[in-house]
């Protein structure tokens, strides 16, 4: 027999500093730009959206691939994209990032999710939407890193 399997990540991680730089001008441009990444990088981008201090982003790995290997390419090519095609030159992404599996059956409601972000953050931060995901997938945290 061979080998079959789904393995989806909803990944979330902010600016550094949670910095609001991320402009509208450019932002689905940006977002448009990683998920050409995660297809260079043999994976399989799903959805990709956010505002203007972080990114969401849903996508597809083998299985000889890994969320961290993909998210530090990402977070690496993704800076270097906003340096030289934006001009922003002090930019960059916090170091860690929140990555959480999804189900077949759940992956059009991250879609979702992810593209009514604009609206989503009108009444809520981001510190307040990774706290709730954070406890709504039962991973524990330091508090000390929501300052």
């Amino acid at each position: 027999m061979s080998t079959y399997l789904s393995l989806h990540y909803h990944v979330v991680f902010s600016t550094k500093g949670r910095v609001p730089g991320l402009a509208a001008e450019w932002r689905e441009r940006l977002h448009s730009y990683m998920s050409g990444t995660i297809k260079g990088l043999g994976g399989f981008p799903q959805n990709t959206g956010g505002w203007n201090d972080h990114v969401h982003l849903l996508f597809g790995l083998k299985a000889t691939q890994t969320v961290a290997d993909t998210v530090r390419e990402l977070k690496k090519a993704s800076t270097t994209w906003v340096r030289d095609e934006v001009g922003v030159l002090n930019f960059g992404w916090q170091e860690g990032y929140a990555a959480f599996t999804v189900g077949h059956r759940e992956r059009e409601a991250v879609r979702g999710y992810i593209s009514r972000q604009e609206e989503h953050h009108r009444v809520r931060t981001y510190k307040e939407e990774v706290l709730g995901l954070l406890e709504e997938n039962g991973v524990e945290y330091d508090p000390k890193y929501f300052v």
